[in-house]
């Protein structure tokens, strides 16, 4: 097996875990009239995320390969957000993850041309619900910036 896939499916998997924790700590926390959409649709996308590893774990099983087992050393955080009541931190964290995790599942895709169409399947299937994910958040962050032009500024 190609070993670059290998590493791509490892550091993907890990991506996915940290995505679960911090999507999941964000639902949990953020908190007021704006941030609610946010935050239910993070409670959607949990799930979601949770599958994707799943998914690539089964598929390094398959490979005869064992899944990380620490996803903390590797992972890019989100949080702490700086204040709860504030969604855009969230909204743009979320952006950012879902953006290097459509670069990672692309990469994947091109490495595994020719090579391993059964991962390459797999992956395009996840980067379908990676850019289904981005647009949403898109649109919260298209949303969030043009109410925030509405409010009049507190003195």
């Amino acid at each position: 097996m190609n070993s670059q896939i290998i590493e791509l499916l490892k550091a993907a998997y890990i991506a996915e875990l940290q995505t679960v924790e911090d999507y999941l700590a964000n639902s949990v926390w953020l908190d007021g009239a704006g941030a609610r959409r946010v935050a239910e649709s993070l409670d959607v996308y949990i799930a979601q995320e949770l599958a994707h590893a799943k998914k690539i774990a089964i598929r390094l099983k398959e490979l005869g390969v064992r899944s990380p087992d620490s996803f903390r050393k590797e992972a890019q955080r989100i949080l702490p957000l700086h204040d709860e009541t504030d969604p855009l931190i969230a909204v743009e964290g979320v952006l950012e993850a879902e953006r290097d995790a459509i670069i990672r599942y692309e990469k994947l895709i091109e490495v595994c041309e020719g090579k391993d169409f059964t991962t390459q399947d797999l992956i395009i299937e996840i980067l379908a619900d990676e850019e289904r994910h981005r647009k949403v958040f898109e649109r919260f962050l298209n949303m969030l910036n043009e109410e925030r032009k509405i409010k009049p500024l507190s003195p």
